[in-house]
């Protein structure tokens, strides 16, 4: 075990006995194989983490692989999607390669199995093959096309290539053993018939490979160490053993862990394209939608997410990990990270009528409390007007009410300590102005009132404020497991966004840096949305400043 406190996970162990035996000449090198078929999302973040810390904690190398094998799902944008993705966890690949550099040399693979005897050429329909192919408990039957020669199987892959038939009107099969009780080994498939564009080949080819049969020999070509795969590819093993066997190549291993299931999500591609596509969110980078690049878009960090893969772990079985977790991993970055500033949701005017006419006072914040030394300060103007939230005022406040009401004090953050002595209504009966009278000698860092209050509130000088749009996101979903509903989109939540058109902002805010993220005081979490701009600021809430979810499960 190397210096590393932290128990060894299951693949750490395999990697240890392969350097300690001295397999693969000590060398470790994963990879990490998307397909460029929609973006990135949290479970891929535990992959990405796994194999490139992998790599990383061994002296390794991780290489980056497009399966681009679907020309008709397939889209150069999420190619660009996925590079970002990766970089902005923080990661850099060795090299960045594509299941379609390797076409040719599958080509001649796939040859080679035709001439010794083990592929052949499959006239038979998707649903004649499927139903030959038997069940778990019953052996496959041959299809008439089994038996062809070696001669004739040449002949007609070369045809296929040539562009000489239709889609689906044949295939290319392994010929390994129809009473296998391992359904992937009775004759799989190794090549279908698509004329589509390629994202990268153009038109070049008309036969793609399989991903079982690209997925090994690509490993193999590349020389990985270690291939790193979900539970579901269990079943596959033995074909990806069997392909690089017979083919007499590198011999790449494959190893599986359990994907990552996350409560109230869900982690289907299929899912998440049709969410989008039927407008129940904006897009894939809706900062309500598990992709990475929405997560990012929210406010999440880097370090997050990788601190909340570390956290979870490497498992051989499947469970389904509390969103809640995902959220703690972000607030305990931010809580350390995020500079603290004043935002009013929901206003209403403080009128400090003892407070000169026409000044201004200039205060000092600190950035950030929880590090020494604050991360440095800002300048907060304080006038005789101020916004407040609405929520901090209550004409007839019950006794534990420790903000403000008729006869209440309360100290301003950074400020002074205000007493409430009168309010305004409009004609509707709603509270429109609240005034108080402040204490001059109560100043924060200088106090000498003597005065003590049990409540704090925030505050924004109304001369000084900037407008914003902030959008208050909660989850997606209402269910725990909404993948495990009949129909997902009926635990859609309708109070997943919330939309404040006109907030109160300090004016330092207004020049906020995307990416980064801030405390709104007594808020929450939030960050500048990717779309802002100076005229219209944006900023969404990545997190609230407690699970307020544990406390309406526990309610319930």
């Amino acid at each position: 075990m190397l210096n590393d406190e932290k128990p060894l996970n299951f693949i750490e162990e395999i990697i240890e006995e392969d350097l300690r035996k001295g397999t693969h000449d000590g060398r470790v090198l994963t990879r990490f194989p998307p397909e460029p078929n929609g973006y990135l999302h949290i479970g891929h973040a535990k992959s990405i983490c796994l194999n490139f810390g992998l790599a990383q904690k061994y002296n390794g190398k991780t290489n980056l692989r497009f399966d681009d094998t679907n020309p008709v799902t397939e889209d150069t944008e999420y190619v660009e999607s996925i590079k970002q993705d990766i970089q902005w966890l923080g990661y850099q690949w060795a090299e960045e390669l594509y299941t379609s550099d390797y076409f040719e040399t599958l080509y001649g693979y796939a040859v080679q199995l035709i001439k010794k005897g083990l592929a052949y050429v499959d006239d038979s329909s998707a649903e004649e093959i499927a139903a030959a192919k038997g069940t778990p408990t019953e052996a496959g039957k041959p299809t008439p096309y089994r038996n062809r020669s070696i001669e004739e199987n040449l002949q007609l892959f070369e045809e296929m290539r040539e562009g000489k038939y239709k889609d689906g009107e044949k295939v290319l099969r392994a010929k390994i053993d129809l009473a296998n009780p391992n359904m992937h080994l009775r004759d799989p498939l190794l090549y279908r018939i698509k004329h589509a564009h390629h994202h990268r080949t153009g038109d070049q080819w008309c036969i793609y490979p399989m991903y079982d049969f690209a997925h090994g020999q690509s490993d193999s070509i590349e020389k990985i160490t270690h291939s790193i795969c979900t539970l579901e590819f269990i079943p596959h093993r033995a074909l990806y053993d069997w392909l690089i066997e017979q083919l007499e190549i590198f011999p790449s291993k494959q190893y599986e862990f359990a994907r990552l299931n996350m409560t109230y999500t869900v982690m289907s591609k299929r899912k998440l394209l049709q969410l989008v596509n039927e407008k129940h969110v904006e897009s894939w980078d809706d900062p309500r939608m598990p992709t990475i690049s929405g997560l990012r878009r929210r406010g999440y960090t880097p370090a997050s997410i990788r601190n909340f893969c570390e956290r979870i772990g490497v498992q051989k079985r499947e469970n389904m990990i509390d969103v809640g977790l995902l959220e703690f991993c972000i607030r305990e970055d931010l809580n350390q990270t995020a500079w603290r500033r004043m935002a009013v949701l929901d206003p209403i005017k403080l009128v400090i009528t003892n407070y000169p006419d026409g000044q201004t006072e200039e205060l000092i914040g600190e950035n950030n409390p929880e590090v020494e030394g604050g991360e440095g300060s800002r300048v907060l103007p304080f006038s005789k007007e101020l916004w407040i939230e609405r929520d901090d005022f209550m004409e007839e406040p019950p006794k534990k009410f420790f903000r403000l009401g008729p006869g209440l004090s309360v100290r301003l953050k950074h400020a002074y300590i205000v007493e409430c002595h009168d309010f305004v209504k409009d004609e509707k009966g709603k509270v429109t102005e609240v005034h108080c009278t402040y204490v001059p000698n109560s100043k924060s860092g200088e106090d000498t009132s003597g005065l003590k209050v049990k409540g704090t509130i925030h505050w924004v000088s109304a001369a000084h404020a900037k407008q914003a749009e902030v959008r208050l996101y909660d989850r997606l979903f209402n269910e725990e497991n909404p993948a495990a509903t009949e129909d997902f989109k009926s635990s859609i939540n309708p109070d997943s966004l919330q939309i404040i058109e006109k907030a109160y902002i300090e004016s330092d805010l207004a020049h906020a840096e995307a990416g980064k993220g801030y405390q709104f005081i007594r808020l929450g979490y939030f960050t500048l949305d990717t779309k802002s701009t100076a005229d219209h600021l944006v900023f969404n809430r990545t997190v609230t400043l407690k699970d307020s979810w544990a406390k309406e499960v526990k309610k319930g």
